[in-house]
């Protein structure tokens, strides 16, 4: 049996880039079959808006979190018998002690159903947001370690979202991080998932790049060689109609490195879902 899930979307306006409300995406996921559908709303601590211009300050104001957090769990009560919800949350990793210390406190407070811990920024601003150099080396190696960090935070998350999230805004040729150029970077966070037990998401919002999802095939050939099972499949949609995109590539991708089910995040045991 094709169970489908989706783990990683986002609604306005607790989101600053969502394009459909809560009741309008969770509708959507219903009516194309989704058994274990979640919401995984952004929360951008990792921002300085000090570096941002007014229109930028504007446009990434996400919304409300008790608002989102009190409407969703809500919703999942009412939806209970035709969807699984998940009701999660999209932390951006800072390096900074005060940023994880107010992620710490937004978990304690409305304990999500499960978090995706993600790096898009460096120093404050979103890598969509900046000019990133034209420097391969300096650019991926720092990026990777902000990975790596990520992996060490004080509190709780479950699946870590979208390796390679930097590539999309490169300005060189090169729109992957080589696995021989970066082995050991890489490695080091693989075999760290592995160790913690989380979740690597495999997300298939690509933005025109010629790829399936991010990571890349490499690197999740490599996940499954150094031991990894854990895999989660997210299409990143903020809108309705991106639900599942993608869906069918990533899951003949998987197959075809060896995996033979999806982890969707759950208290207690993690539930297996066969593909």
């Amino acid at each position: 049996m094709n169970v489908l899930t989706d783990l990683h979307s986002h609604t306005y306006p607790t989101s600053h880039d969502g394009k459909n409300s809560l009741k309008e995406m969770i509708s959507t996921a219903i009516e194309k079959g989704v058994e274990y559908y979640g919401v995984s709303n952004h929360f951008d601590y990792d921002y300085d808006q000090s570096l941002m211009t007014k229109e930028e300050r504007n446009f990434l104001q996400n919304g409300d979190e008790a608002e989102y957090f009190n409407e969703a769990f809500s919703l999942k009560k009412k939806y209970g018998k035709q969807t699984n919800l998940l009701v999660g949350a999209e932390f951006g990793y800072s390096d900074r002690v005060d940023v994880q210390r107010r992620y710490l406190s937004t978990y304690e407070k409305f304990k999500p159903d499960y978090v995706i811990n993600s790096v898009h920024s460096d120093l404050g601003r979103d890598f969509a947001y900046s000019t990133v150099p034209n420097d391969k080396v300096r650019v991926f190696k720092n990026y990777l370690r902000l990975v790596r960090n990520s992996l060490d935070v004080p509190y709780p998350y479950d699946i870590v979202g979208h390796i390679e999230y930097v590539v999309r805004y490169v300005p060189f040729e090169e729109k992957f991080i080589g696995l021989s150029e970066f082995q050991r970077e890489i490695d080091d966070i693989l075999t760290t998932v592995i160790e913690k037990d989380k979740i690597l998401e495999v997300n298939s919002s690509v933005y025109g790049l010629n790829r399936i999802c991010l990571p890349s095939e490499d690197i999740i050939r490599r996940y499954y060689a150094l031991g990894g099972r854990k895999i989660s499949f997210g299409s990143d949609a903020h809108s309705a109609n991106r639900i599942l995109d993608g869906r069918e590539k990533v899951v003949e991708l998987l197959k075809r490195v060896g995996f033979d089910y999806l982890t969707v995040p759950s208290f207690g045991e993690d539930i297996k879902v066969f593909i």
